[in-house]
């Protein structure tokens, strides 16, 4: 009987020291929480920032692509400075694109350079290329110190015009 009533002392005992043990695991698991939550939070701010310049980009170099297969359509679209302009910024509508700049080279289709205004290849064909390039500012919305307040992003898609 006294075996019994010691097994049930040691279990009374034992009560308290384990929710002692428990309440110190808890608060150190507080601790722990405090440590490491900022660390948390900072990754998550930086991969946010991280996908909203990856986007911006995507976006900057689809807006010059889609410049470019406006101008190559025909003729009267290669020269159509305003209307590549348009395209961009129609393709880009969740951004500001800055500056989309529009340029046209010659080649000779032999490969031999052209020559003259307008250009003209001696037994070869004279063949367009246009270039655009687009520009689009990124501003974090996190400043950190050390880093530039903004971000100058560039697209560029260049072309061969098979029908100018």
């Amino acid at each position: 009987m006294q075996a019994l009533r010691g097994r049930a002392d040691n279990k009374q005992r034992s009560i308290p020291r384990l929710r002692g043990r428990m309440r110190e695991e808890n608060a150190q698991a507080l601790v722990e929480l405090g440590f490491t939550l900022p660390i948390l939070i900072a990754l998550l701010l930086g991969s946010a920032e991280l996908a909203r310049a990856a986007y911006m980009g995507i976006e900057v170099s689809n807006a010059a692509k889609a410049a470019v297969q406006y101008g190559v359509q025909n003729s009267a679209t290669a020269a159509d400075t305003t209307g590549m302009q348009t395209a961009a910024t129609n393709e880009a509508p969740n951004i500001t694109l800055g500056t989309t700049t529009v340029s046209t080279s010659y080649i000779c289709s032999n490969g031999t350079s052209t020559s003259g205004s307008p250009p003209t290849c001696t037994n070869a064909s004279v063949e367009t290329i246009l270039t655009v390039q687009t520009q689009a500012t990124f501003t974090p919305v996190i400043h950190i110190p050390g880093m530039p307040g903004s971000i100058a992003i560039h697209g560029q898609a260049v072309q061969k015009c098979l029908q100018c």
